[in-house]
């Protein structure tokens, strides 16, 4: 990730855990779609998503296979497993109750 677009510890894995929730992808389309759905504002650099995949994939949280991507080149695709999908969830409302918990603080305070 880029100097400008920091994340919070962690975030990393939630936007991934999301991005693949529809369909598997693979590690340059997750890049991508995280950096166009966040409007260009997130860039998610090679050094930081590829041992992201490892980890949770290593967890049990995503499992990969070797596929024709679009370009017709042999790539690995990434999709969520049932634990994945409910890790997920867990990440999601641990997300959402931490923006409400800033969100106060900077309107408070």
């Amino acid at each position: 990730m880029s100097k400008s677009s920091d994340l919070i510890q962690g975030t990393l894995d939630l936007l991934i855990l999301k991005t693949i929730s529809l369909e598997p992808k693979h590690g340059w389309a997750i890049a991508k779609r995280i950096q166009q759905v966040s409007n260009e504002v997130l860039q998610v650099t090679q050094g930081a998503l590829y041992p992201a995949l490892h980890r949770l994939e290593q967890q049990g949280w995503i499992r990969a296979e070797w596929r024709a991507s679009e370009t017709g080149r042999e790539a690995k695709f990434y999709a969520l497993t049932r634990a994945g999908r409910a890790q997920l969830e867990r990440e999601l409302a641990q997300w959402e109750r931490l923006s409400d918990a800033v969100r106060l603080v900077i309107r408070t305070v």
